[in-house]
């Protein structure tokens, strides 16, 4: 499809701090619109500038509070398409629902593909997100899906922050695949977790597979929620003699009470990136040194502008 409409970025009201570091990279000006709420907490939306034959992308992540975050990207792509614009994008750095992906119980919803019927019926051409939970979640659109990774990004830290005698862990066999493309574009070991859940926000570490003794280690997973599973494997790691341990995840929700979990753990250093807007408990963690946040705006905004012109994305892949 192609566009010949400017590039308009707009954003909601979950990360517009995100949304203005995009335009920077575009070097362009936030889109004009309402994002307030009426007295009873529904959702005020109006666009305040010509969008006919635009190339509209919304910024756009559904992190908590989740609901009203997506409600409001829902009404926004319902509102652009009301006004004519010739494609609306759906840019959307942190998937909320995504662990809802299969039914692994009995009556239990896959809530992942009903969001992703919500988010086309409501009016998107197509979703550019990073670092889904489970990448079978883009078969669940009719829509084109780009799906980056925070990769290249994080990578790029560690390479220009070297941590000696290192190995990289994944924190159970699902992210074994993430974790092997780290280790070997990091030069380092690789070391797995097996990890065993019984019930949703609590893990059991049962048994670390591979040598950490005298290593130091960097735990590598996609999101962090409660911090119980990373903090559980950061004390497997310790409790086998692992020396430093690092940790770093895309997305960091840190909910309940997660920050009070990591503060506590074995973790030295967590390094995230800016998909979700660090909580107020967490810039305390990030004062203290313990966090550190990368930013994917340049990520997003080079993916922005290769949809717009019509070009290849996957370069921007590792």
């Amino acid at each position: 499809m192609s566009v010949t409409g400017n590039i308009k970025i707009f954003s909601g009201n979950a990360h517009k701090k995100l949304a203005k570091a995009i335009c920077r990279k575009l070097s362009c000006d936030l889109g004009n619109a309402s994002t307030d709420r009426f007295s009873d907490g529904e959702f005020n939306f109006q666009i305040g500038e010509n969008v006919r034959g635009a190339d509209v992308f919304i910024i756009q992540p559904t992190c908590p509070p989740t609901d009203q975050n997506l409600m409001e990207l829902l009404i926004m792509l319902d509102t652009f398409k009301r006004a004519s614009a010739e494609r609306v994008t759906a840019v959307i750095p942190y998937f909320g629902y995504a662990r809802s992906d299969k039914k692994d119980r009995p009556r239990v919803p896959i809530a992942a593909k009903l969001i992703a019927n919500l988010i086309d019926t409501s009016g998107a051409d197509r979703v550019l997100t990073i670092d889904l939970h489970a990448s079978q979640i883009q078969g669940f659109f009719d829509i084109p899906v780009d799906h980056l990774y925070a990769a290249p990004v994080l990578v790029d830290y560690f390479q220009h922050n070297s941590i000696e005698d290192l190995v990289v862990v994944a924190p159970d066999t699902g992210g074994a695949e993430r974790a092997r493309a780290y280790a070997k574009r990091l030069n380092a070991g690789l070391v797995l977790v097996d990890k065993r859940r019984e019930k949703a926000n609590f893990a059991q570490v049962m048994n670390v597979v591979g040598d950490v003794e005298g290593l130091n280690c960097l735990i590598i997973d996609d999101m962090c929620d409660t911090g119980g599973t990373i903090c559980k494997v950061a004390k497997a790691l310790h409790k086998n003699g692992a020396n430093d341990i690092y940790a770093s995840f895309s997305h960091a929700v840190l909910s309940g009470n997660a920050i009070e979990n990591l503060r506590a753990s074995h973790i030295k250093k967590i390094i995230v990136t800016d998909t979700i807007p660090l909580c107020e408990k967490g810039k305390g963690l990030k004062k203290e040194g313990r966090i550190e946040v990368l930013s994917v705006a340049e990520l997003l905004a080079t993916a922005i502008k290769s949809i717009h012109d019509e070009t290849s994305v996957s370069f921007l892949f590792i």
